[in-house]
């Protein structure tokens, strides 16, 4: 195996300057997702008392919505009623887990694949079988981060849902004799963010390991460097060698 030395030309090129984007994009994922912290809250008004009360469900990764009960203010009986009972609706913890642990899976193959790139430059390229490996691997990575992307992005737009003024509507007593209307909720603008961030890192992974694909090639009749050709369509399959005038 050859010696490490560090080469930072493929930064340059699209196989090694999209890996760095998507090494950061994967960083943005689980930071802001796995870090997430909101709470939605509820303006509560009881017929004997006018005065309205807030209470607050607090609610953040893995999103296990049903776990999150509303909580009245320390000391404070709002309406008589025991807010800790009540919760909000859903569970997502399968598509954010799911969407966290793959960008750290991202996150790592992203940092090996650039130790190889800058470090094993030559190695890298003279090997067919690393570069055919990190085509399959990144393939894969492609499909699944599109995957867990889709499934996280669905689940957001029901967490939103959930954490919205709908929830008003779902509390038992706000449809008894407690009136409610709906106060706030965390602003979710970090998540959008990150969710177009992973598919636009996700179609760049399979494009930048593409573009590596392409490179030149060993040919194996004279041991110079040949370019990949591609045949026009309906051009022969061979050609005859012209002969001398």
């Amino acid at each position: 195996m050859s010696s490490f030395q560090l080469n930072l030309s493929p930064l340059k090129e699209p196989l090694g300057f999209i890996k760095v984007l998507e090494w950061i994009a994967s960083i943005f994922a689980f930071a802001t997702c796995g870090g997430f912290k909101g709470k939605t809250e509820i303006q509560v008004s009881c017929p004997k008392n006018p005065e309205n009360r807030t209470i607050t469900a607090a609610f953040g990764y893995p999103f296990r919505l049903n776990q999150a009960a509303f909580q009245a203010p320390p000391g404070v009986n709002v309406c008589d009623v025991e807010w800790r009972d009540h919760v909000l609706i859903g569970d997502y913890s399968s598509s954010a887990q799911f969407y966290v642990t793959f960008a750290v899976f991202v996150f790592l193959y992203c940092m090996a694949a650039l130790l190889l790139y800058l470090g094993y430059t030559g190695l890298y390229r003279d090997s067919r079988k690393l570069t055919m490996t990190d085509f399959v691997v990144t393939l894969v990575a492609t499909f699944l981060w599109l995957v867990s992307t889709s499934a996280w992005a669905k689940a957001l737009t029901d967490i939103k849902i959930a954490t919205g003024p709908n929830i008003v509507r779902e509390l038992g007593p706000c449809n008894q004799r407690v009136t409610c209307h709906f106060g706030s909720v965390t602003s979710m603008g970090s998540l959008n963010v990150s969710v177009l961030l992973e598919w636009g890192a996700g179609g760049g992974l399979k494009r930048g390991n593409r573009e590596g694909s392409t490179k030149a090639v060993p040919s194996p009749s004279d041991g110079r460097e040949q370019s990949p050709r591609r045949r026009r369509p309906g051009a022969p399959l061979f050609l005859h060698r012209s002969t001398a005038a």
